[in-house]
């Protein structure tokens, strides 16, 4: 007899639980029905293109494409203009290298003549020409030497290696060069070395 009340308050029990069972199931049922609608959607809008982007895309490609002809262009503009560079530099030096060998090839005359002879006068008036001929082609090529015997101390063309006094020149006066400056135009190649007056 308990059995069976027992069998009775079980089926009572499930009938209970099966209808809300069921409508939660119908529920999560349909909330994933709207997750796979929604999903379907969005992928269908991301698929289909208005025209105005397809114009923004094709814009965006001319643009990158564009770049990158820029930067190739670029690349080779500096390429070119390295070769170039190296190209006039080696210009420039074989130029300067040539007119010095006129003078190289005279030194080693004077120095055959030297050892051949004992005549004092003729080796001076030897090394006189080749020193001429050193300052002629420094002339061809541009360089002069640095005006300083006499002149105002110039911090720009000359190097101050020592000081004195003298009454009879002014402060600031080059008194005596040291060693001679030269430039190349406007370009100091070397500064001159000189003596300066202080007589404070």
């Amino acid at each position: 007899m308990q059995t069976e009340d027992l069998k009775e308050s079980s089926k009572q029990t499930t009938a209970e639980e099966t209808p809300q069972q069921e409508a939660q199931t119908n529920t999560a049922d349909a909330a994933n029905g709207v997750d796979e609608t929604a999903g379907k959607k969005s992928e269908g809008a991301a698929e289909e293109k208005t025209p105005e982007q397809d114009e923004k895309d094709v814009k965006i490609e001319e643009l990158q494409n564009r770049i990158l002809r820029l930067q190739a262009d670029f690349d080779n503009f500096r390429r070119r203009n390295t070769s170039e560079r190296e190209q006039l530099a080696t210009f420039v030096t074989a130029d300067v290298v040539g007119k010095f060998l006129k003078v190289l090839d005279n030194f080693e005359r004077a120095e055959d003549a030297a050892r051949k002879s004992d005549d004092a006068a003729g080796i001076y008036s030897g090394i006189e020409m080749i020193r001429r001929q050193f300052e002629q082609t420094f002339k061809d090529l541009g360089v002069e030497e640095i005006k300083a015997q006499g002149e105002k101390f110039d911090p720009e063309m000359h190097e101050a290696v020592m000081r004195g006094q003298n009454p009879d020149m002014d402060d600031d006066t080059v008194e005596m060069v040291l060693e001679k400056g030269y430039k190349l135009r406007d370009k100091v190649i070397r500064h001159s070395k000189v003596k300066v007056i202080s007589n404070e």
